[in-house]
This record gives structure tokens, sequence and C-alpha cells, in this order.
């Protein structure tokens, strides 16, 4: 009974390793039916634990041909794959599996002569053997997985999975010692003892990769979250510099109408200096009023017009070229994402220096392109973390980074390119991107 039971754990084992070999080329067909999935999956280990125990002594190439169609079948079901390519990854996947059996066997005999003959005498010595056959196994999937896998937002770093491959290298050691260290025909409660042992340690590794995966997903929505909550914000202090622009217009038109019977009453009555002075004061407010910037795109308009009157107030000198952009083949919410974010970060640094406080922006459209670039000086050091810039502003920490990243994402999205440099002085951020 005990050796149906290993046998059922190393399938178990197997299993596991095929399942994160083939979540690598797709995904689940029923993301949100765990249920479903883990009866799936629960029917497939007992499908091909039954056809292994069916075809023990049948010809190699039949029982493989069995597990083969098993896994295939069942994969088609569990993910979005289609059928040919399931039986495709399955033959692969049963091919590596019997390569690294191969390859941890001749290791084996080179290394412990005596276990050529792996009979009863070696049974314990077997299984240990067939365990770390199994993590090198689960090694090289993760290896799989980490340069072919479809989802690469949730992947480790290098050092990570250093860090992490440390735990199943550990694991082969310790069951390596126990190879070395248990006798050829050993007491029977030792020996189950320690394929107890060696199959909670495998256990362990899948447990751990588990834990890591859903660590990662779990930042990963955490991140996307922080990415819209930045995105919102931006959006909505444009539509607010829109409806407050709304209002000012609305405030102008009634005082139009106002100054209107103003003029008429002071040409009624022939007064015509105080008439002359007062059109002067009309026409200075008025050119103090008119907007800055005039692109022909009322949300280029929009934020660059909002950007201006803040630079204006925190006395930051604002240099820019614009072209007629009325022609730009951009979603809206993007150009908000590059503008808004690309204009905030250069105030914000701009704000932290001392001395001069300067932004030159160029945003022109050429013929297949839109060619921008933002140049501002700043005061403290750029910080840089995994890559990405931060703000040196304690109570937005990683907002900075968030939105340059945004700005860079919406870039390439249109299949555009950018460049980022800094020197002592300035920082500078320049795009193309295609029409």
């Amino acid at each position: 009974m005990f050796v149906y039971l290993q046998s059922f754990f190393l399938v178990i084992l197997e299993a596991s390793c095929c399942k994160i070999f083939f979540e690598t080329f797709g995904k689940k067909r029923y993301e949100s039916g765990r249920l479903k999935n883990y009866i799936l999956f629960t029917g497939w280990i007992a499908s091909v634990y039954l056809a292994a125990m069916v075809t023990e002594h049948v010809f190699f190439f039949i029982k493989q041909g069995a597990v083969i169609l098993l896994t295939g079948g069942f994969m088609a079901l569990y993910l979005e794959i289609g059928c040919v390519k399931t039986f495709i990854l399955a033959a692969l996947f049963q091919g590596v599996l019997s390569a690294v059996d191969y390859c941890v066997l001749l290791f084996c005999i080179s290394v412990f002569p005596h276990m050529l003959q792996l009979g009863e005498s070696y049974g314990m010595e077997s299984l240990l053997l067939a365990i770390i056959a199994k993590i090198l196994l689960f090694m090289v999937v993760l290896m799989i997985q980490r340069y072919l896998g479809i989802d690469s937002d949730t992947d480790l770093t290098d050092t990570e999975w250093l860090r992490f491959l440390v735990f199943p290298v550990f694991t082969i050691g310790v069951i390596a010692a126990m190879i070395t260290t248990s006798a050829g025909a050993g007491n029977r409660e030792k020996d189950s003892v320690l394929s107890v042992i060696a199959f909670c340690l495998a256990g362990m590794n899948g447990v751990v990769f588990s834990l890591i995966k859903d660590i990662l997903k779990r930042e990963q929505e955490l991140g996307r979250a922080e990415v819209f909550r930045v995105q919102a914000k931006n959006q909505t202090r444009m539509y607010r510099s829109i409806s407050d622009n709304f209002e000012k217009q609305k405030k102008k038109t009634h005082e139009f109408k106002n100054q209107m019977v103003c003029i008429e009453a002071l040409v009624t009555q022939q007064k015509y200096d105080e008439l002359h002075r007062y059109i002067r004061n009309i026409c200075g407010s008025l050119s103090s009023e008119t907007p800055a910037v005039q692109t022909n795109h009322v949300i280029v308009d929009a934020i660059l017009n909002s950007k201006y009157q803040e630079m204006k107030k925190k006395n930051i000198i604002f240099i820019f070229q614009m072209d007629d952009l009325s022609g730009i083949l951009m979603q809206d919410e993007d150009i908000v994402v590059i503008l808004s974010n690309l204009l905030n970060n250069a105030i914000e640094a701009c704000g932290q220096c001392q001395e001069q406080k300067m932004v030159k922006m160029k945003l022109i459209k050429e013929k297949h392109a839109v060619i921008l670039s933002v140049r501002n000086t700043y005061a403290h050091k750029i910080l840089y973390q995994d890559g990405v810039f931060q703000t040196t502003k304690e109570h937005e920490t990683g907002e900075h980074g968030i939105g340059l990243k945004n700005i860079t994402d919406t870039i390439m999205k249109y299949g555009g390119y950018y460049t980022i440099e800094n020197n002592e002085k300035e920082f500078y951020f320049s795009a193309v991107i295609p029409q």
C-alpha cells in the first residue's frame, strides 16, 4: 500500500511541473472558477495515475502515448490553447521529463556505482533518486517559464530568481545526503520517515513558488491601481481646469454685455476721451487674459495653458515652441497622460530650485510623427530605483516614477521611442510618436 502512495505522490509532483509548464504557454480557461480548475486538475492526476498503473508492464512508448493523450486532452479543457498545440506541448513535456530522469540516473550511477542495479535492495535509494529528478524537473520548468512565459509582468528579477533557486538546490542536497546515509536494505520505518521528509521538502518548493507568484500578482494589481490613481488625478486636474476656463468665459460674456452698455452710453454722451481710456483699459485686461498657448487642439490647449498659469504663479520661466496640432492622431486620455505627467514633474523639479527656474518645451507635428521634448532645471539629486526615476517628495514616494512610466508606456503604445538624459543642472526628456 505504501508503495502505491509513493507512486501517487510522484505523479502529483510530475503533474504540478506539467501544470506550470503548460501555464507558460497559455492562460487558464476559467480564471475565476477555482473549483472547476481543481476538479480538472484532480481528474487529470487520477487518470494519469490509473493509466500508469494499467500500462505498468506495457511497452514504454505505448505508456508514454497514453499519458500524452490524457495530458493533451485535459490541458485543452484547462487552458485556452488549441488541441493540436496541447498535444505537442504534452509530447515536449514528456520528452523533458524523460531527459531529466535519464540525466539524473546517469549521474547517480557514475557517483554511486553500486546503484547500477536498482532493485528491491535499493528501493529507498530509487525513490529518493526519483524525487531529486522531480525537483530538477521543477527547476527546468521554471527556467522555461522564466524565458518563454507569456506572463512576464509578474516575473522575478534575476537576483530574485537566484535567491529562490537556493531552496530547491538545498532540497536536492538534503535528499542526496539521505541517499548516501541510507543503507541498501534499511529499516522499513526509517525508510518511511525518510520518504515522507523527502516528499514534504519537494512539496514545499511548490508551495513557496505558488506563494511568490501570488505575491507578485498582488503587487502587480496594486501597481495598476496606483497607475490608475495617478492617471485619474491628472485627468481630474485637466477637467477642473477646463471647467474653470468655462466659468471664466461665462463671466466674460456677462461682463462684455455690461461693457457694451457702458460704451454705448459714453458714445451717446460724446465723452470720447473717457471712452478712449475705457476701451484702452478693456484691451489691456483682455490681452492679459488671452490664452498663452493656441495649438488648435482643445485638450492640448487646456493642459498647456493651465500649466502655464501654474508656472507663472510659481515664478517659473516657461519657454515653448508649438505648432498646429489639430491633426494629432492620439486619444485624448493619452495626451493627458503624457503632457500632464511631464509638466507636473517639471514643475515639481523647478519648485525645488533656489536659483534658475525654467521649463523649455517643444511640441510640433511633422509629416509622420509628433516631436515632443521637455527640458527643466532641477536642484536635488535624481534618484533611481530598479531603473525607475523616483520623486524626492516624501508624501509622493514613487509617484514621480509611476508618472514617468505612464508616459513611456503610452509612447510605446503608439510605436514611439524616447530618450531620457540629465546633467548637473537640467533634466531632459524627448520622444518621437509616429502618426
